[in-house]
Parts: structure tokens; C-alpha cells; sequence
């Protein structure tokens, strides 16, 4: 297992998701990730609200890093998201648990939420182990 300092430092290297979009990793743990995304114009719309695409990256995002923490490569076979709502806060926040982990297969469910605590979307992902 690694310590959330070796994760930031492995994940630095997916550019899209921690660079250019500004995604923070907030927690790690076997089966669990926490991520978040202070909302600015890079993730806003022509009419004004959060693209939904950024909001899908958040969530496969803190998949990737749930998943790929025990140094075990997995990646998305499968995901679905559903937007609940619009934000109303400045920043989102991404949880993604474990719901069943198999040999080859894992699944999980990714909640993504504003820091009012408004639910914005859900996720069902899954994932292979390479």
C-alpha cells in the first residue's frame, strides 16, 4: 500500500486529469479514493454551469486512483454516470467504494457532490486488473 504522498506523486503523471483540469487527491485507501476540483472557467460551458465532461473526469479520475493504488493496474471496462444535479458550491468532491473486487474484475461506485453537500452525479464503473 501506498502513503497519500506516493500516490500524488505517481498520479502527477496523468497531466489531464491533475494538471490541466486542477484535481487534488484528497485520501486513499484499499478500495477507496477521495478527490477534489475547485470549479473555474476551465470547467464551465457555454451556458454557464459545469460540463458535464468535466464532471465524468472527476469520477474517472477517482477511479483510477482507487483502483490502481495497491499497485495492482486496472483499468475501465465499463462506466455509466447519471447527473442528479447542477452544482451549486465551487468545488466538487469524488468518493469511488469498492463494491466487489474479483480476480480479474472490480466494481465500484463513484458519488460526486458540491461542498454544499449537494449530490451532482453517480457513477457505476468497472474496471479489469491487467
Amino acid at each position: 500500500m501506498r502513503r497519500l504522498e506516493e500516490v500524488r506523486e505517481f498520479f502527477i503523471k496523468d497531466r489531464y486529469a491533475m494538471v490541466t483540469t486542477g484535481i487534488e487527491i484528497e485520501a486513499v485507501d484499499g478500495g477507496y479514493a477521495k478527490c477534489s476540483m475547485k470549479i473555474d472557467e476551465r470547467h464551465v460551458n457555454a451556458t454557464g454551469h459545469v460540463m458535464g465532461g468535466a464532471i465524468y473526469t472527476l469520477a474517472d479520475f477517482v477511479f483510477a486512483v482507487a483502483t490502481n493504488y495497491d499497485d495492482v493496474v486496472t483499468v475501465t471496462t465499463v462506466s455509466q454516470i447519471s447527473y442528479l444535479g447542477t452544482p451549486k458550491g465551487d468545488t466538487l468532491y469524488g468518493e469511488s467504494r469498492l463494491l466487489k473486487d474479483g480476480r480479474r474484475n472490480c466494481f465500484y461506485e463513484i458519488s460526486i457532490t458540491d461542498n454544499l453537500g449537494n449530490a451532482v452525479a453517480v457513477a457505476s464503473t468497472s474496471g479489469v486488473h491487467l
